[in-house]
């Protein structure tokens, strides 16, 4: 790839810069894939000339992920180290920042048994309880980014031929990133795009919206949202005022419904990708909150372990609205990732709400967020439900209807 170097160098500034703006004396922590250790190492240079005290890696390889479920014994998948999650804590504790290199191969899991990734998944989702209220209240700074595998490269790409995939997929990264060639600065870019979320943001907290009211094909879902709700989007400071942004790309602005006020049908639009296991052409319906049936073309009983994670996986806990013509829509791929899938669709998501999206939602208890209204969960996964086809209502306080999206874009 032409100038790929440079374009790789601006990538990591940003990361750094932008997604978890680390602090002069800050710690770091990076998960990363093998693979992409050329970025890595560029990203630790970048936070080290930052000011970071200190950056510790973890190298993460999928292939061992595998072997666990192919060779493990049957009864040691409800094990999580206590240690694991002593270290997630004790960096949280520190004020570190965590920076996430997630891209989950599509493939890994095919044909591995559902109850084994629901049992793992559950043991690690308790004990990363403590840590995932740091991020879940954004008290520290954390981001998720994005950069190519030859798995995930090979699932995207795959009517190209296998030596054009990986620069293809680095295309399309730098893209939804807006990082460019040129004079162009990406740390710029993404000052200006957080600007117009912000703007989108605060038109949307003036409206006050009682109700939003979906249709589309499959579609047609009555969303009551809470008193005291507030929409986000491009990022947020954490608990010392530092700016960050938790995702790269973003696309979205988000709120949270009231958790007992979702009632009707709604028809996923894109591939799932479930900690490693496809599940296609979802369908669920709700009564009062809670999902009262569901059903899938593929995948059907991984979205099944999902549900039996505890009683909130069955409720929503995040509404999200993305236009159709957002950059990564328009080139019209599926990327099997929920991180970028969900920046070219309108998505919710099962499980946990964000406290962060309802007034001093990130000083109250558990059971007080239920009592206001929101949902709590040991899980939280988006999926999508946009599309050209998707129409959006809002109704206001005084029982005015507007449209809020039409053809699938802001109205």
């Amino acid at each position: 790839m032409k100038n790929f170097d440079i374009l790789l160098e601006k990538y990591a500034d940003l990361v750094v810069k932008v997604g978890v703006n680390i602090q002069f004396g800050q710690i770091l922590m990076i998960q990363s894939p093998l693979e992409t250790v050329q970025l890595t190492r560029l990203i630790v240079a970048k936070a080290y000339e930052a000011g970071a005290k200190y950056v510790h890696v973890e190298w993460m390889d999928e292939q061992i992920s595998r072997i666990r479920y192919d060779k493990a014994p049957e009864d040691t998948f409800s094990y999580y180290p206590k240690w694991e999650a002593d270290k997630m804590e004790q960096l949280a504790e520190a004020g570190g920042a965590l920076l996430h290199i997630k891209v989950p191969d599509p493939e890994l899991l095919r044909g591995v048994d559902a109850e084994k990734v629901s049992t793992a998944v559950k043991a690690a989702a308790i004990a990363r309880e403590k840590f995932s209220h740091y991020t879940r209240n954004n008290i520290i700074s954390w981001s998720l980014v994005k950069a190519p595998t030859v798995a995930w490269a090979n699932k995207v790409f795959a009517d190209l031929p296998e030596d054009q995939r990986i620069d293809a997929m680095w295309e399309a990264v730098f893209r939804m990133t807006r990082v460019q060639d040129g004079d162009t600065d990406p740390v710029a870019a993404w000052r200006d795009h957080i600007q117009e979320l912000k703007k989108r943001q605060q038109f949307m907290n003036e409206k006050r919206y009682r109700f939003l009211h979906y249709r589309a094909p499959g579609t047609d879902l009555h969303i009551e949202l809470p008193d005291g709700y507030q929409w986000l989007g491009g990022g947020d400071e954490n608990g010392s005022g530092i700016f960050f942004v938790a995702n790269m790309p973003t696309e979205e602005i988000y709120t949270m419904p009231l958790r007992t006020g979702v009632n009707g049908t709604v028809t996923s639009t894109k591939p799932l990708n479930l900690n490693g296991r496809l599940v296609e052409g979802i369908q669920m319906t709700f009564k009062d909150g809670k999902m009262e049936s569901y059903d899938a073309t593929s995948g059907r009983e991984h979205l099944t372990t999902l549900l039996a994670t505890d009683e909130g996986a069955s409720y929503l806990g995040e509404v999200a609205l993305v236009p159709f013509d957002s950059p990564i829509s328009r080139m019209n791929r599926v990327f099997y990732n929920t991180g970028v899938d969900e920046n070219a669709s309108c998505h919710l998501a099962l499980g946990s709400a964000y406290p962060v999206n309802i007034e001093g939602g990130t000083k109250l208890s558990k059971q007080e967020l239920l009592e206001k209204g929101a949902n709590v969960s040991l899980t939280h996964v988006d999926f999508m439900i946009g599309s050209a086809e998707l129409e959006i209502d809002g109704e206001l306080p005084d029982g005015t209807i507007e449209p809020v999206f039409r053809n699938g874009n802001w109205a």
